[in-house]
């Protein structure tokens, strides 16, 4: 008894210290969904610790990000709103979402159903439909961009970025 005595405190010891960093490692976690957001408002997005729920890319600017609240009070986020676009597409609440963007001009949250859109934007995944509040020339609104985007105009598409920019 007095030889195992050492031995189950090493493994009690072990343990804790097994337990402890597991725990750590449920905390240190990106977040991809959060859950109860019943009031469907933009929630505080934590810029490198949130990932992308289309493309899974870490989000590491609030600039273009999406947040997408289902009528379930789950939020999900997106690092550009091509992402959000394809991601959304065929989910069967799609209807009844509340869709928030960043926007380049006033960078605030908006209502990204009021939006305009460039075309040629810097977006993340290099779609190019950069959110806006304000109207510019050339801007289109959020159903011409998801259009676009479902019909692979962007700037992705290699023809469509010579198209529009040449290159």
């Amino acid at each position: 008894m007095k030889k195992l005595l050492p031995l189950l405190i090493i493994l009690l010891v072990m343990s804790i210290i097994a337990m402890i960093f597991i725990s750590m490692a449920k905390d240190t976690q990106p977040v991809t969904v959060v859950k109860n957001n019943t009031e469907m408002k933009a929630l505080p997005l934590k810029v490198n610790f949130t990932n992308d729920s289309y493309c899974k890319m870490l989000i590491t600017t609030k600039r273009n990000s999406v947040q997408v609240v289902s009528p379930d009070g789950k939020t999900c986020f997106f690092d550009d709103p091509g992402c959000m676009i394809l991601w959304l597409e065929d989910k069967s609440f799609k209807a009844d979402v509340k869709i928030w963007i960043y926007t380049i001009d006033t960078k605030q949250w908006i209502d990204a159903k009021t939006a305009w859109y460039g075309i040629k934007d810097k977006t993340e995944m290099h779609y190019g439909f950069g959110a806006r509040e304000q109207r510019e020339e050339g801007a289109i609104d959020f159903n011409e961009m998801r259009l676009r985007m479902l019909r692979g105009e962007s700037l992705a598409n290699p023809k469509i970025r010579k198209k529009l920019l040449g290159a």
